[in-house]
């Protein structure tokens, strides 16, 4: 069958549904929603290499270890791409809303020097989880209809609603190959017997 025949009708569980004939589909989604499967994907992967990196007898000396001077440690990854997604959920999308962790935006936010104080797993997990949720809440108010909005907060880099959604897609994957690369250099510099 080819999308053309499929029709959208009203509603499955408060979801417009794609049917043909007799035969329900796939449930339509937003473009938001999509995006947001993608993400928990990705986060997935993240939070394998973050239990990869836990199992290690030396889980702390891994986080913060640096593949060179003045190099980045997966701690600074996987905080960054936390801290990243609180500032897409508050500051950049819906700037009236509560930031959280703002304390910790000025060590973690793009261009900021990776610095020696690195947060456990426990820590990192924690702040990722409570990060997403915040995302999720704001994208939930992201409908189609919204895609080509600028918001106020990336108007000066004209960066629609669309693009802020793929920007955010790509972070994560592109700090989780960066963090497993440098996992991977770690390992390569310090062989287990």
């Amino acid at each position: 069958m080819s999308a053309s025949d499929l029709r959208l009708l009203t509603c499955h569980n408060g979801h417009p549904v794609a049917r043909d004939g007799a035969n329900e589909r796939f449930p339509a989604m937003s473009n938001a929603q999509l995006h947001l499967k993608r993400y928990e994907f990705n986060r997935n992967r993240t939070l394998d290499l973050l239990s990869t990196i836990e199992k290690l007898p030396n889980a702390q000396d891994v986080l913060s270890w640096r593949p060179g001077p003045g190099r980045a440690h997966i701690g600074w990854q996987l905080m960054h791409v936390a801290i990243t997604e609180e500032i897409f959920a508050t500051e950049r999308l819906k700037p009236e809303k509560a930031a959280a962790f703002a304390e910790l935006w000025p060590r973690f936010r793009g261009g900021s020097t990776p610095d020696d104080d690195v947060p456990s797993a426990e820590v990192i997990r924690r702040i990722l989880g409570e990060t997403r949720e915040h995302l999720v809440s704001t994208l939930a108010e992201y409908g189609d209809d919204r895609l080509e909005e600028i918001p106020p907060s990336l108007a000066a880099r004209k960066i629609t609603v669309r693009t802020a959604l793929d920007i955010i897609g790509w972070h994560e994957p592109h700090h989780q190959g960066q963090a497993h690369i440098t996992l991977n250099l770690y390992r390569a510099a310090h062989p287990q017997p």
